[in-house]
């Protein structure tokens, strides 16, 4: 399965790269998928990827140089910050959009539609099931 992720995550970033944007690698990736559009706090974003606070926030210190996103003032508490997608990180996101479109029908035509729609719905359940049960030998 991990094999099947990273060549789908790879053809998303070699899409992007076709469409002028080289500034993300997959690794970033697991940033921006977390990220919503309002903006995430770090720990979250960290909790989302299953990443430490400090790897997320390399990950964020890297993306930030890139321009595509920023931290800003949290308006729920002062002390906290949101990491967001700037006006640059929001065209991108289009194009990300688009580049995941483009991975899916191929992994479509590949596979058969149906195929995917049974894939996509079975790992649903799964995620499903395991949100609702506690994490196992992970400590909050």
């Amino acid at each position: 399965m991990n094999e099947a992720v990273r060549i789908f995550e790879a053809r998303i970033v070699e899409n992007l790269r076709a469409n002028g944007h080289d500034e993300l690698t997959v690794a970033h990736i697991n940033l921006t998928r977390n990220l919503d559009e309002e903006g995430t706090r770090l720990t979250e974003l960290a909790r989302r990827a299953s990443m430490t606070k400090q790897s997320m926030s390399e990950l964020v210190d890297q993306v930030e140089r890139t321009g595509l996103i920023e931290k800003r003032p949290d308006p729920t508490d002062g002390r906290a910050k949101l990491v967001c997608f700037t006006d640059k990180g929001f065209a991108w996101l289009e194009v990300f959009h688009r580049s995941l479109e483009v991975a899916e029908s191929e992994m479509r035509a590949e596979l058969g539609s149906a195929m995917v729609d049974v894939m996509v719905e079975v790992l649903a359940k799964y995620v499903e099931s395991r949100e609702s049960q506690p994490e196992e030998g992970i400590e909050p």
